[in-house]
């Protein structure tokens, strides 16, 4: 078993090991026992009744975190037109088209999230084996590939973000900063949940919500009660 640092023990004596708390609570430990020098990433892990082997129950989906994740998104556009022009007025980092897939294919990959519009995807599906792995590929299912370019820059710089539960039938993902304090956090944390609830596969039978514990990027995991969130 691996060593555990000094600080981590300490902030893992602000709660019982193995008790579930409420929503409210959590996120205030959770805050508590945020120690390191830097402002930390709080993140959500959602354990579902799902396999996702099978394709009828994989979770995926996107959703707008209403405190935003505290971090500047640098955003990437693949358009054309009319519709570069309106990326680049929407806030959006970098636009371009063929010009930009070559970029990247010689090494360049200052860009946090990427959109694409459809008729852009021919150029952008050969960056599959560079973007694919780093899960930036754009995606219909979680809206990146669109025409409607100035919302979505607008979402992604505001703390969208794109979520999928992994082979073990859990979802991680990020809610924001220790510094957000417990009720942002909160609110963060149930916007996400009544997402991955709203994607609810009709074929997953049982329990959905198994377990969720929420935890800073250098802290232990807060165990959060499964009935309260599947409550919210």
């Amino acid at each position: 078993m691996a060593k555990r640092g000094r600080k981590y023990l300490e902030a893992a004596k602000k709660f019982e090991a193995g008790k579930r708390y409420p929503v409210s609570e959590a996120t205030e430990l959770v805050v508590a026992s945020a120690r390191a020098k830097f402002d930390e990433t709080v993140a959500a892990a959602v354990r579902l009744g799902v396999n996702p082997a099978h394709a009828d129950q994989m979770v995926r989906g996107s959703v707008v975190l209403p405190n935003g994740l505290g971090k500047t998104v640098r955003v990437l556009v693949f358009a054309k037109g009319e519709k570069e022009k309106e990326a680049l007025d929407a806030g959006a980092d970098v636009v371009g088209s063929d010009d930009v897939v070559e970029k990247i294919r010689g090494g360049w990959l200052e860009f946090d999230r990427v959109i694409a519009t459809p008729d852009m995807m021919g150029s952008v599906g050969k960056l599959g084996k560079i973007l694919g792995p780093r899960g930036l590929m754009p995606n219909p299912k979680v809206g990146t590939v669109t025409f409607d370019v100035a919302r979505t820059v607008k979402e992604l710089k505001a703390g969208k973000v794109e979520f999928r539960v992994e082979k073990a039938g859990i979802v991680h993902c990020p809610i924001g900063k220790a510094s957000f304090g417990a009720e942002k956090l909160k609110e963060n944390f149930i916007a996400l949940v009544e997402m991955i609830i709203k994607l609810k596969p009709a074929s997953s039978k049982g329990i959905y919500i198994r377990s969720v514990s929420l935890s800073t990027v250098m802290g232990p995991g807060v165990k959060v009660d499964p009935l309260a969130v599947r409550n919210v």
